[in-house]
């Protein structure tokens, strides 16, 4: 049996209409391509060494520190820098109280022989820092004496000045009868006139002023002087020194821990600054209890600012049996909350951790780890404080 044509155009339509609504017929010229899906972004990788990826520091867990090589150069004066521990014989080190004094060969004291009142010297009177030469005159003293004892002191200069002018002109008188006139009375006459003349000046200097001159060459390094001022007889107005050329005197309150005798010494002035010391030689009697030793200071390229009267540490080095330590530079240190020393040991090329350590005193520059650390471990020798402020 046949169907009619209209029956069949409604079935293609109800087949049509059970589509999905998505699918579209392409027509001649037209390009209908599904849309390109959306860019993905990948999923962010993980650090498979158990460090964070980042640049900024952390303090770890654990406790150590994280520190990328960016933040490491900006640490410290010249950037983060590491020392390894030295392990080597050193002498035996006796660390004593001193203080920064004058060289007693280069160095002297300016004094009064009498009392008086202070005057400006031909240049002013002398300021401090102010370099003088031997025998230039600093000021004047004008001594302090009565109004009976200066009447007295002119009485007697006027009495030699005109006796000196009687002896004067009997020697010219004898010189003009050189001939007839023995050379032993011509000599005679010339020797009583100088002798008067001698006199006659020291009786004036009395009565003058004193000259206050420098004893050596170098720099005022103190200075009590005021124009007016009265001061007694004996009293210290000036000091002058070398700075080139100090010593140290330290105190050593034991004397048989120095038996052994003593090979030299440094300073420790702190910070990893220390200055070479000579030994020059100690005391045989007591002063406040204590023994005293003199060093010299040796200057260097880099000589740092030394005061006179200035506290000091000397660490003196003993003429004994060396002994085997481990040595680490002195800046290497820190302190932590309780005061106690401590380092940074890089266990990492971005990894450093703190120590406790316990340390005896070396030389200025380095100290001697009795424990803490072991030979060839690398420390922290610049920059070790902006590691210890990393939280």
């Amino acid at each position: 049996m046949k169907h009619p044509l209209p029956f069949r155009g409604l079935t293609l339509a109800a087949v049509l209409s059970l589509l999905p609504a998505t699918v579209t017929l392409a027509h001649e010229g037209h390009d209908h391509a599904e849309p390109a899906a959306p860019a993905v972004s990948p999923a962010p990788v993980k650090s498979v060494t158990g460090q964070p990826l980042s640049e900024a520091p952390l303090r770890l867990p654990d406790g150590s520190l994280f520190v990328p090589k960016s933040v490491q150069r900006r640490m410290g004066a010249l950037g983060l820098r590491t020392a390894a521990v030295e392990s080597g014989q050193f002498p035996r080190v006796l660390a004593l109280p001193g203080q920064i004094v004058a060289d007693p060969g280069t160095g002297g004291r300016v004094q009064t022989l009498q009392a008086g009142r202070i005057e400006a010297g031909p240049e002013g009177l002398a300021v401090l820092g102010q370099r003088v030469k031997k025998g230039q005159i600093l000021a004047w003293l004008e001594p302090a004496a009565g109004a009976l004892e200066k009447g007295a002191g002119q009485a007697a200069l006027a009495e030699l000045t005109a006796q000196e002018s009687l002896l004067a002109s009997r020697v010219k008188r004898l010189e003009q009868l050189e001939g007839s006139v023995p050379a032993k009375d011509i000599e005679q006459a010339r020797i009583e006139l100088q002798s008067f003349r001698q006199k006659k000046s020291a009786v004036a200097g009395s009565l003058g002023r004193e000259a206050l001159r420098a004893p050596v060459d170098g720099v005022i390094g103190a200075a009590s002087a005021v124009a007016g001022q009265v001061v007694d007889a004996r009293e210290v107005i000036f000091e002058v020194l070398d700075p080139a050329r100090l010593a140290v005197e330290a105190q050593a309150p034991e004397p048989a821990a120095l038996a052994a005798g003593v090979a030299g010494g440094s300073l420790d002035l702190g910070n990893g600054v220390g200055v070479e010391l000579a030994f020059v030689g100690m005391g045989r009697s007591l002063k406040a209890q204590s023994l005293p030793v003199l060093f010299r200071v040796q200057a260097g390229k880099e000589m740092p600012h030394l005061i006179l009267g200035q506290s000091v540490q000397v660490l003196a080095r003993l003429n004994a049996q060396p002994q085997t330590l481990l040595a680490i530079p002195a800046s290497a240190l820190v302190r932590d909350g309780d005061n106690q020393p401590r380092v940074w040991v890089q266990v990492a090329p971005e990894r450093f951790e703190s120590r406790s350590v316990r340390i005896e005193a070396l030389d200025g520059q380095r100290v001697a780890v009795l424990r803490g650390l072991a030979a060839g471990e690398r420390v922290v020798r610049d920059g070790a404080n902006d590691l210890n402020r990393i939280r």
